[in-house]
């Protein structure tokens, strides 16, 4: 038995409360997409085509500015380089944020 207060003999501070470890939770495995209001996998292919015709439906109905980026302040330079030029070229769209103000 190791000693009182090891990690090897006591449980964490977590598990003592019940909280779930990584490992317990269920977790996705693949991509899905909802089709009359049902999760489905499907591939990432057809996922990520589901997920651009809903950017231009929206677009298509309320314009460019209702769409935007929220980008975080934590990332890499090249990331919210990224994240912008995805909201300016791809949405039409200057709405892109940051989490830096709070």
């Amino acid at each position: 038995m190791g000693q009182q207060g090891t990690a090897r003999s006591t449980p964490s501070a977590g598990a003592r409360r019940g909280k779930k470890t990584a490992t317990e939770y269920v977790r996705l495995t693949e991509p899905m997409v909802r089709e009359n209001g049902v999760l489905k996998a499907t591939t990432w292919e057809h996922a990520l085509d589901v997920a651009a015709e809903g950017f231009r439906r929206n677009i298509a109905a309320s314009g460019p500015n209702a769409t935007g980026i929220f980008s975080c302040s934590k990332s890499t330079n090249e990331v919210n380089y990224a994240a912008q030029k995805l909201a300016r070229i791809a949405f039409g769209s200057h709405n892109i944020d940051s989490c830096n103000r709070t």
